[in-house]
């Protein structure tokens, strides 16, 4: 790996204190929800995002969620910890997405969609998988950030752009540049949290499912699938739910249950 993307994951500063509690409470099999609503309410800012997140159109809710019991209780402990995560991970970070063309609220929404649609598909699978799902897919594109940043150092931004503009594959893109690919990246930043094996292996592998593990080789697939159909410079686009489609049917999945997904989330995004 490139020595400055190195240094960049190295030089992160540790997760905030209520992530980490959140994760505490999310592991432990005696915790309860009212442990992790005792946990947010202390974070502002954490509050903020997942009242956000639960009057959003993604999530089509049937009435105004006023509060952060009401929000948890809703989406979960796991779909809880995941949109906390994910949105103190980009503060700490200190987004910047101008080299992939984008504004760092939409790299957020994107995100947001990617772990909108892989839940609302794999809980027509299995719900125990779609909750492991939501987490990875809404953290998976964290690299990008480092990767954007590296960019912006060596002044390369302009034509990164422009490249990824067009791209029909980001991650050839990005090796192009930084000699690795968002799912490398994040893995290895994750790895820095000290976040489980499972977890950043089913990113690790996810431009090449095909080479991971048994065991998280489904995972892999499944986020591989859904940042085909979501990619970040055309999300939804004509092309990426075509080619998301036949992968999904190479790897055996009922592609119907995937089609009913995208025309859901996407009616939502429409209302």
């Amino acid at each position: 790996m490139k020595s400055s993307i190195i240094n960049s994951i190295k030089s992160l500063p540790p997760l905030p204190k209520t992530v980490i509690d959140m994760q505490r409470i999310c592991n432990d099999p005696e915790s309860s929800i009212n442990d992790l609503i005792k946990t947010v309410e202390h974070d502002p800012m954490i509050v903020a995002n997942l009242l956000k997140a639960a009057n959003s159109p993604l999530y089509s809710f049937r009435r105004e969620i006023l509060n952060v019991g009401q929000a948890v209780s809703l989406f979960g402990m796991s779909m809880t910890r995941s949109i906390g995560l994910g949105n103190s991970v980009r503060k700490l970070l200190n987004v910047d997405m101008e080299p992939y063309g984008i504004s760092s609220d939409r790299f957020a929404e994107i995100s947001s969609m990617q772990a909108a649609l892989i839940h609302e598909w794999y809980m027509k699978i299995d719900r125990a998988k779609a909750d492991k799902l939501f987490l990875a897919s809404f953290l998976q594109e964290t690299g990008k950030i480092i990767i954007a940043s590296d960019v912006i150092q060596e002044d390369l931004a302009t034509n990164f752009k422009a490249d990824i503009d067009s791209a029909i594959d980001i991650a050839s893109v990005e090796r192009s540049y930084v000699q690795e690919s968002t799912a490398s990246v994040t893995a290895a930043i994750f790895t820095h949290w000290n976040f489980d094996k499972e977890f950043v292996e089913m990113i690790q592998f996810s431009d090449t499912p095909e080479e991971a593990p048994e065991e998280v080789k489904e995972y892999s697939t499944a986020l591989n699938i859904i940042k085909t159909i979501l990619p970040i410079n055309n999300p939804f686009g004509e092309h990426g739910i075509s080619y998301g489609l036949k992968k999904a049917e190479e790897a055996g999945y009922d592609i119907a249950k995937l089609q009913a997904s995208i025309d859901s989330i996407l009616e939502k995004i429409r209302a």
